[in-house]
């Protein structure tokens, strides 16, 4: 049966949609996108249309993209194992010319093309372009290969986008200073360069409703964190596992500048939308 919403609803969401419109008019988002949201149609449709709508309410969208199983796809059809140590992809030389291929390449232009297909206007860009994102190869043991760490981000490539009103597209693939292509983690890479545009927000969607007291239990989800309180929850187990990184990530953000920052569950539909232009905002944002 079709869900039938009243006049009177419909106009109490736009009219409590409109002071967040209001402050976010003329501010930066910087959206870190993958996880289930990306490789789902019907919920990659919902972000494209989010985002496009922010756009034409005046918001300044920069889209950051991973493409994790796009890479293990093209790396088994030609016959490279896909290797993960703690978590981090392991890249060798063979892989990493895919991962250049797949982020800047394939997945980046399809993201450009679904966003034109819903009327919007964006610009495929990558952490080579422009030297946007200069880094040196990440020292860990064990050695991940050509897995980079990021030492300083251009933003004019972005802003002169941003400028021009083009929603920027970035793969983070980055170089070093000799020119070697590196892999640089699309969680780290949002988070600095939401820090260096002074964003008014970071969100990261991901395939979690958000940080959960207890994680078995989508019940206890904690709705704001203050930065200092998570090495309090690092010791009480509450942060742990592959939330680690994530969270390092929103806090290095915080710290950095920007304003707050947010984990929100990309398996819900327009949870772009909820999180930005409503009164309950969804997931877990850090301040």
């Amino acid at each position: 049966m079709e869900n039938i919403i009243s006049n009177e609803i419909r106009s109490k969401v736009l009219i409590d949609a409109l002071p967040y419109i209001q402050r976010y008019n003329g501010k930066i988002v910087v959206i870190k996108y993958g996880g289930n949201a990306m490789t789902n149609e019907v919920l990659k449709d919902a972000v494209m249309s989010d985002i496009v709508l922010l756009s034409l309410v005046g918001v300044k969208v920069v889209l950051v993209h991973g493409g994790g199983p796009e890479i293990n796809d093209m790396l088994k059809r030609v016959g490279i194992e896909s290797k993960f140590i703690n978590g981090l992809r392991y890249t060798d030389e063979a892989t990493v010319d895919i991962v250049k291929m797949v982020l800047a390449g394939k997945v980046n232009k399809e993201l450009v093309a679904y966003l034109k297909q819903h009327n919007g206007n964006a610009l495929g860009l990558c952490g080579i372009d422009g030297g946007m994102l200069v880094a040196h190869k990440m020292e860990s043991d064990p050695d991940l290969g050509f897995v980079g760490e990021i030492d300083s981000v251009n933003t004019t490539p972005i802003t002169d986008a941003l400028d021009r009103g083009y929603v920027p597209v970035i793969a983070t693939v980055a170089c070093d200073s000799k020119g070697q292509t590196l892999n640089v983690n699309a969680d780290t890479a949002a988070a600095r360069i939401a820090a260096e545009l002074r964003a008014e927000n970071l969100i990261l969607m991901t395939d979690i409703k958000g940080l959960l007291k207890d994680k078995d239990d989508a019940d206890t989800l904690i709705p704001t964190v203050q930065v200092s309180e998570v090495p309090f929850m690092k010791r009480q187990g509450i942060i742990s596992g592959g939330m680690i990184p994530k969270i390092d990530c929103c806090v290095e953000a915080v710290r950095r500048g920007v304003k707050k920052t947010c984990i929100i569950d990309g398996r819900v539909p327009h949870s772009i939308l909820i999180e930005l232009l409503s009164n309950e905002g969804i997931g877990t944002q850090f301040i």
